[in-house]
This record gives structure tokens, C-alpha cells and sequence, in this order.
């Protein structure tokens, strides 16, 4: 459903994602990790469509994300690291706003949005100012609204920062439920026990190169590291430091 071929990117004379080659399956639920600025939210940005890569390509559904962005774009559901809502207004409102940007037809669109809400816990504040909301409720109601046009793929940059446990729990069910349901994950995270938790394969980057990808089996395998995923990560980031930077 996600795949990445010899994607780069460079911004100047800096390469923040170099060679980049995944393949992630529908129903997969692929955590992304690295160190800051090691090439996550780039990456993240090229699947998406809102940079272009250097060379190489990445496609979602078959669909190339450049020669082809509005077919490849109605698979996505985007959430970005800093996701912007209008304080001003209700939760509902900002909800029928996106069903405007998805054009969904009026009666699909209220039926959506009760059922999104209610999936989110959000049925009793959809008449709130999203300025009086809570942390967390406003991340459910991204996460909402990123589902309102029931997206094939989400891409996910780092939301779970900041979660009290019942909203983080919630959200990590919504992620799993919509890869049982046949859809696609791709989620960058700091939190390594999210990651460790939650995940059906591990992509390590730095210095804008995939290190290393697969189950947490097959990452201890390729570390030597037999703890958790932080030793794995640590074990492959310090390897990757010590070898130097690949010439440009």
C-alpha cells in the first residue's frame, strides 16, 4: 500500500532522506523511528505529497504520490506533527469543514461525522469551542477528522506526545482496529514503548538512511541487542555514528 523507491531528498547541500526503500503492506502497522533531524518528518512530508522528492518516487495505493497526487492523496488521512484547528469553532463545525474539503455529499456527512465523533468519545462536546477543549480531546478530534472520508492509509507524525492514558490507549486501539480492517499505518514516533507496543514492523532511520527494518524479531536478530526496542535502537544509531556519514 506504501511503497518507496530510492526516495531522496536533499535541501540544498544537505541530504535528509537518501536511498529510501520501503515496502509496507495493506494491514501493517509500520513504526517509524530515528533520532531529531534524522529524516522522519521529511519522509513523512514526501508520502504525503507536500514536498517532491530529489529523485526517486514514493506511490500509495500503486498511485504515484507526484505524477499522480489527487488519486494517491484520496487514500491518505495526514495528521502532522503541529495539526492546526480553528479555535473558533465547534467541534462539529470544524468536522462539516472537512466534509467540505472531502466533498461528501450532505447525507453521508452527517452520518459520518455522529460516527466519528462517537468513535472518538467526542458525541458531548461536538457543540464546544475547540479553543475550550482539552489537549486531548483536540487530538481526538484530529484523529476524527482524519478519518471523516474513511482514508486507506494514515500517516501519522508523532501525536501521541502529551496523552493522558485513557485518550493515548484509545487512539493506539483506533490505529490497530483500522489495520485489522485492512488499512495501513505508517506512524513516526519518539515514544519507543508506543512503538514496541503497538507495532507490526520497526523502521529505523538516521542521518537520512533506513538503518534497519522489520519485527522487533528480526531487529534484535540484526542488533545482537536482546532487550527492548531503546537497546535495539541504541545498539543500531551508535553503530551507524561510529561508521561516519556516507559520502554525499
Amino acid at each position: 500500500m506504501i511503497r518507496t523507491e530510492k526516495l531522496t531528498k536533499t535541501f540544498g547541500g544537505k541530504t535528509a532522506v537518501r536511498d529510501l526503500d520501503l515496502s509496507i503492506p495493506a494491514g501493517e502497522l509500520f513504526a517509524f523511528i530515528g533520532p531529531n533531524g534524522a529524516g522522519k518528518t521529511t519522509t513523512i512530508k514526501l508520502l504525503a505529497g507536500l514536498l517532491f522528492p530529489t529523485r526517486g518516487r514514493a506511490l500509495i495505493g500503486g498511485h504515484d504520490v507526484r505524477e499522480n497526487p489527487v488519486a494517491a492523496k484520496r487514500l491518505i488521512g495526514y495528521i502532522p506533527d503541529f495539526p492546526y484547528l480553528y479555535d473558533r469553532l465547534t467541534a462539529a463545525e470544524f468536522m462539516e469543514f472537512i466534509a467540505g474539503i472531502y466533498r461528501l455529499d450532505r447525507a453521508r456527512a452527517a452520518e459520518a461525522i455522529a460516527g466519528r465523533l462517537d468513535l472518538l468519545g467526542l458525541a458531548g462536546a461536538a457543540g464546544e469551542l475547540i479553543r475550550n477543549l482539552s489537549h486531548g480531546y483536540r487530538q481526538r478530534l484530529v484523529f476524527a477528522a482524519t478519518l471523516l472520508h474513511e482514508p486507506k492509509v494514515l500517516i501519522i507524525d508523532e501525536t501521541m506526545v502529551g496523552l493522558d492514558p485513557r485518550t493515548g490507549r484509545l487512539i493506539k486501539n483506533l490505529l490497530r482496529e483500522h489495520c485489522r480492517g485492512g488499512g495501513t499505518v505508517f506512524i513516526s514516533t519518539h515514544t519507543l514503548p508506543v512503538a514496541e507496543e503497538i507495532a507490526d514492523r520497526v523502521g529505523i532511520i538516521d542521518e537520512g538512511r533506513l538503518v534497519a527494518a522489520g519485527s522487533l524479531a528480526e531487529l534484535r536478530e540484526k542488533s545482537g541487542a536482546a532487550g527492548r526496542l531503546e537497546e535495539i535502537f541504541f545498539k543500531l544509531t551508535e553503530e551507524t555514528a561510529e561508521s561516519g556519514p556516507d559520502p554525499a
